[in-house]
């Protein structure tokens, strides 16, 4: 079969086409002929990827990047109970782990995967996954109806998920994107749309019960500052968090981190919105397979509204 293999860590000049053997799956696996894939910053961005290859893959080179898929299922292990040949579903695989998912063929366990809704492409089902994953997992539980949130990024792949998800839960939703998106932050749910260029969030805000960080350093710090006394900021940016740990501490508000994990559970509530129009993803743009280079430059941008997605054939 085709795959995507990254020869090291670095720019898409690293990434070549290839032929490898195909997945064989084990018993409470099933095996995904892939229609589409999503491309998220921990695939592309340099800085993300090499801390992500050493510690998902070892000194083993070279590699399959990705985890987000939507395809047909064309073999199923012998302990899979819930999905049969020609299901087709979605789903972010192996996450933390190896996914393998830059390939024409993925062995997926059946816990990563749900069925797709039949309003959706495989392409929408494909941006569907870990970032609108991690959005739920952060906001689930632990907002409520009328709180005031702030979703920082709000046009990107998670902050365009965690919109959609905070408002359907009922809270208020403030959001942080350039003027040039505010109309679209503001057309999937946003309340209020600060224009990070010309406005400082602190400055404008006070008195947040929760807010979504995507971003880091002194974003969140200054996200930690808008809380009230008791409120909560999660942040996806598990690194050099003490300095504002203490600060969130002293302040009688809380910091914590969370890493997404494959959930079919997850990916069946994600459905369920997909469904009844909660939720809706915002795909970017759509590249070929053999253009995943051209793809994994189009994310490196740090600009893209929504999320890039390949198609394979």
């Amino acid at each position: 079969m085709k795959a995507i293999v990254l020869e090291k860590a670095g720019g898409p000049e690293n990434l070549h086409l290839a032929e490898v053997a195909k997945p064989s799956i084990k018993d409470n696996e099933v095996l995904v002929a892939v229609k589409a894939i999503s491309l998220n910053p921990a695939d592309v961005k340099p800085k993300y990827q090499d801390k992500m290859l050493n510690m998902m893959y070892g000194e083993k080179r070279p590699v399959i990047l990705g985890w987000d898929i939507a395809g047909t299922v064309t073999e199923v292990g012998t302990d899979v109970t819930n999905l049969k040949v020609g299901d087709k579903v979605f789903g972010m695989v192996n996450f933390p782990g190896v996914g393998n998912a830059y390939a024409e063929f993925v062995a997926a366990p059946e816990a990563h995967l749900a069925t797709m809704p039949d309003n959706v492409s495989f392409e929408e089902a494909a941006a569907t996954t870990l970032a609108a994953l991690t959005a739920l997992q952060i906001l689930e539980g632990r907002i409520n109806k009328g709180d005031k949130v702030l979703i920082q990024a709000g046009s990107g792949g998670v902050g365009h998920f965690a919109i959609q998800i905070a408002k359907a839960m009922g809270a208020f939703v403030n959001t942080t994107a350039s003027a040039k998106n505010g109309a679209f932050v503001t057309s999937i749910g946003a309340d209020n749309a600060i224009d990070y260029h010309t406005q400082k969030f602190e400055e404008v805000l006070s008195d947040i019960d929760f807010v979504l960080d995507t971003q880091g350093g002194k974003v969140l710090e200054n996200s930690v500052k808008i809380l009230k006394s008791g409120g909560t900021v999660y942040t996806t940016v598990g690194v050099n968090l003490e300095e504002v740990e203490a600060l969130a501490k002293k302040e009688h508000k809380t910091l914590s981190g969370i890493l997404v994990h494959s959930s079919a559970k997850d990916m069946n509530t994600l459905k369920g919105m997909l469904e009844n129009g909660a939720i809706k993803p915002n795909i970017y743009k759509t590249f070929a397979f053999e253009d995943m280079a051209t793809a994994h430059t189009e994310v490196e941008k740090g600009r893209t509204v929504g999320k890039v997605i390949v198609t394979l054939s």
